[in-house]
């Protein structure tokens, strides 16, 4: 067998090609490529160019799939975007969250083997590991906006760090200063767009992109497509190196077939405790404890009914089985309003913490594994201020050809093989 065909021979095998797959591709019949492979006939050249294409392709594939990058975790609260992120093989290196508690519930779910800083204004930036994906749920804090040309009058400085010194963003954009992350995404209420008629967003679009000069993209997203919740949150996309990444094509589940609240509600026949918000399973009703009580059933219906009067539509929330919720927020911990649970012969009930991590997606619908390792009040805290983690999951799954474009080719990558990845 000549030099010439066993080269043949080795690049089919190394492009994984079946013989019938290779007689398709080079637009010839099983039998050519069988003599091909007994040295009885030569390839010519443009068959072994196009075999020698695919092979190096798959390599390059092989290779995509065994990459990982890192990220870092900032205002990290209980490790939704890690969850997401950690999906699509990513690793964390760096966690900053300030509340204890919320430290207590990551650090009960995730392996924390790098450090886990309170404040990140009190943290160096050269105390941060080098990282190729930066993550922040940042707070929006209200912040205003002095005029250019005033400053310019008085000789101070323009930019980012004029303009959102002071506020939690800068945080976040003096790490992406100092580190040059290849990607970074950033989370927030849908409000953030809106804020100060537009002007908060418009410094924070500024500084990532004329200041720090990433390309940035940024969608609304609501949850309801992926969990039976109303939630609204904007995910802002930056990119180191300019490419064809958009969210016009992120596949968002029909909202047809979304969930309702069934899905995540302990059975009425209770086949789930949720007394402990340790509990994974435990067989026992829902507590007593989560059923309002009249005095505030009574206060909830009066406020209700005198802004009904008003014309306003301030007021609780009732849902039953086949309803999708109001927004889940950190202050449900008060009276449960905005979620509130229909009962037979009993007045409504809030929902539980393991609930919540249902409709949060921490847990999968009927699932009980994400540790809640802290009081009623906290859980619902966490869960109010966090991420629907199926939705970062899907954000995570559109970003990730892009995220391995940065680390093989600083983005030059074509995405008709990065596509393949997965």
């Amino acid at each position: 067998m000549s030099s010439q065909t066993n080269e043949f021979k080795k690049l089919r095998e190394e492009a994984g090609l079946t013989i019938l797959e290779a007689a398709k591709i080079l637009d010839v019949d099983k039998r050519t490529i069988y003599r091909y492979e007994k040295g009885q006939l030569f390839p010519r050249k443009p068959g072994l160019i196009a075999l020698n294409a695919l092979a190096k392709k798959k390599s390059k594939i092989s290779f995509l799939k065994s990459k990982k990058f890192t990220f870092i975790d900032l205002f990290a609260g209980i490790g939704g975007l890690r969850k997401g992120f950690e999906s699509i093989g990513g690793k964390c290196i760096y966690t900053s969250e300030w509340d204890k508690y919320a430290q207590q519930t990551y650090k009960a779910n995730y392996v924390c083997n790098h450090k886990v800083d309170g404040d990140i204004t009190k943290v160096n930036v050269e105390d941060i590991p080098q990282h190729d994906v930066l993550l922040a749920g940042f707070p929006c804090q209200p912040f205003s906006i002095a005029g250019i040309s005033k400053k310019n009058s008085l000789n101070r400085p323009n930019g980012f760090q004029c303009e959102s010194q002071g506020t939690l963003f800068f945080e976040v954009a003096r790490i992406i200063e100092h580190h040059k992350p290849k990607v970074f995404l950033l989370e927030n209420v849908k409000n953030l767009v809106g804020h100060d008629k537009g002007n908060t967003f418009k410094v924070i679009y500024n500084t990532l992109t004329k200041e720090l000069g990433y390309y940035v993209e940024f969608k609304v997203i609501d949850a309801r497509s992926w969990v039976p919740q109303h939630r609204e949150r904007i995910y802002i996309v930056g990119f180191k190196n300019k490419n064809d990444f958009t969210f016009d094509n992120l596949e968002i589940p029909d909202i047809i077939n979304n969930p309702t609240l069934d899905s995540i509600l302990h059975p009425e026949n209770g086949s789930e405790a949720a007394e402990d918000p340790f509990t994974t399973g435990k067989l026992g009703k829902v507590s007593d404890k989560y059923t309002l009580s009249s005095h505030l059933w009574g206060y909830l219906q009066s406020y209700a009914e005198k802004h009904r009067q008003k014309g306003n539509g301030f007021g609780f929330g009732l849902f039953n089985g086949d309803n999708v919720a109001r927004t889940l927020s950190a202050r449900y911990y008060k009276d449960g309003s905005e979620i509130l649970i229909k009962q037979n012969r009993k007045n409504p009930r809030r929902l539980t913490p393991r609930e919540c991590a249902r409709l949060m997606g921490f847990d999968g619908f009927g699932e009980s594994n994400f540790k809640i390792p802290v009081s009623d009040t906290q859980a619902y805290k966490q869960f109010g201020n966090s991420v629907v983690v199926p939705v970062v999951k899907a954000v995570a799954e559109h970003m990730k050809p892009w995220i391995l474009a940065e680390l093989v080719n600083n983005g030059h990558e074509q995405l008709e093989e990065l596509v393949l990845v997965g």
